[in-house]
């Protein structure tokens, strides 16, 4: 019985967030909701960007726009995920062999024996706080492989907070998607 109430759980959460790309509708940037303004716009016009606080796409790409919203999605994640990896990685001496943007539904990031990184591009709409919550975390595995007790301990001197973060993506992951 525990599993089906579960799975029905699933269900509605997943019908509460899916996109129907209308005027109005929000979608998720750095922890913040942005309303979509579709707009009449000719086939050379930028066909979806970010703009004055509205994520405005052009109605002639309206078949395409959960591609372009992941699309977009993953240029930011990349630009903003980089950034930020190389600034903890530099204060926390704890260098990774490179990172990689994924469309991992399942895992928000990992970290490989090598010490490569990988996130999913859908960490851009957490709240910046959970997003580096999730990149410390992965560059902690750089030096403990497991979640251990090292590695929590490691963890909570770096960001005491994690506790926090990690309730926050059990409660509004499902949030996460386009």
């Amino acid at each position: 019985m525990w599993v089906i109430n579960k799975l029905k759980e699933d269900q509605e959460r997943r019908k509460e967030v899916e996109k129907t790309f209308m005027s109005g509708e929000k979608f998720l940037y750095l922890g913040e909701w942005y309303p979509l303004e579709v707009h009449e716009s000719d086939q050379k016009s930028c066909p979806l960007e970010l703009s004055f606080g509205n994520f405005v796409l052009n109605k002639y790409y309206i078949g395409q726009a959960r591609d372009l919203f992941i699309e977009w999605y993953k240029r930011e994640a990349k630009e903003k995920i980089d950034g930020r990896v190389r600034y903890y990685s530099d204060r926390l001496q704890l260098i990774p062999n490179g990172t990689r943007i994924t469309s991992a539904k399942s895992r928000w990031g990992s970290c490989s024996r090598d010490n490569r990184l990988s996130f999913s591009w859908r960490i851009i709409m957490a709240p910046l706080k959970i997003m580096d919550y999730i990149l410390v975390h992965e560059l902690v595995h750089i030096k403990e492989k497991n979640h251990s007790r090292n590695f929590w301990a490691a963890l909570e001197k770096i960001f005491p907070d994690y506790k926090t973060c990690r309730i926050w993506l059990r409660e509004n992951g499902h949030r996460l998607c386009v």
